[in-house]
């Protein structure tokens, strides 16, 4: 257990605040922002966030910036995960921490050219939920238990670190009781992967099947996704990559479907059998 946490002073990145974030998932302890002493960086009870120039996980200390300037791009937050042993998972189910990585490590101008986007492009995605938490971030030295950016850091390192050990259980369960399903329909036919009721079902399931489809490799031939409804007996259908060749807007008006989407990319049925399914699935493929 920490005692506390000390990561830099002066302007604030969103690698060290989620690094401290996610540390407070496991020691909601006060954050300082300041130089770090050297008995910071020898006691194990003071995590030392992205400053120090040490990265030694047995004593606490989490910083990325001694690393030789081609250093495959890693930040505070890759370093803490990696400690938890969760950054695998993070790397496969959070798409934006690539990206972080590489704009704390090489900038704005080179993670442009790796994104494959124009550097203006990237000040188009910022959001004042970001800009005003790390100006609140920076503008306090301290930041203890019971105040508003603390607090709000703690959740956002919980949700953070729930979501991926969550998602890995759930995908787990998937792979175990998941199956592809072909459908039938006017002159071809094509798969799903459907998710059945089961006596032990593990929470919502929906999120994790598109992460399967990937797992499995079947991204170029499975257009749908079959999954148990949250708010009743029947089943929800979704269109998988937003595909083209599905339209759930086409079966509206089967009186077994109680919603189906204007856009026609989900549709939620009260149809419990196989065969009512696929006749839905195939109803919805695009002429």
């Amino acid at each position: 257990m920490l005692q506390s946490i000390v990561t830099h002073p002066g302007g604030a990145h969103k690698d060290e605040l989620l690094a401290c974030a996610v540390l407070l998932t496991i020691s909601p302890v006060a954050i300082a922002r300041r130089d770090p002493t050297q008995d910071d960086l020898e006691n194990t009870t003071v995590a030392v966030v992205d400053i120090g120039h040490q990265h030694d996980p047995q004593k606490n200390n989490f910083d990325h910036h001694q690393f030789d300037r081609d250093h495959v791009p890693t930040c505070s937050l890759s370093l803490v995960l990696q400690h938890l042993g969760i950054y695998e998972d993070a790397r496969e189910f959070c798409p934006w921490l690539e990206a972080t990585e590489w704009f704390d490590c090489r900038g704005p101008n080179d993670t442009a050219k790796w994104l494959g986007i124009e550097r203006e492009i990237l000040g188009r995605l910022n959001s004042p939920i970001e800009i005003s938490l790390l100006k609140r971030f920076a503008s306090q030295t301290l930041h203890q238990p019971g105040e508003p950016v603390w607090e709000m850091m703690r959740m956002i390192g919980e949700d953070l670190v729930d979501f991926i050990r969550n998602l890995r259980t759930r995908l787990n369960f998937i792979a175990e009781n998941a199956v592809v399903i072909e459908v039938p329909a006017a002159h071809t036919s094509f798969k799903a992967l459907m998710m059945p009721r089961t006596a032990s079902m593990l929470g919502d399931t929906s999120g994790g099947l598109a992460y399967h489809v990937q797992t499995l490799g079947l991204e170029s031939e499975v257009l749908a996704l079959v999954y148990p409804d949250g708010r009743g007996e029947g089943y929800g259908l979704r269109k998988f990559n937003d595909s083209p060749l599905l339209d759930f807007s086409q079966i509206e008006k089967e009186p077994d479907v109680h919603f189906a989407h204007a856009r026609g990319f989900i549709a939620k049925t009260s149809a419990t059998e196989k065969s009512r399914l696929l006749e839905l699935l195939a109803a919805a493929l695009v002429n």
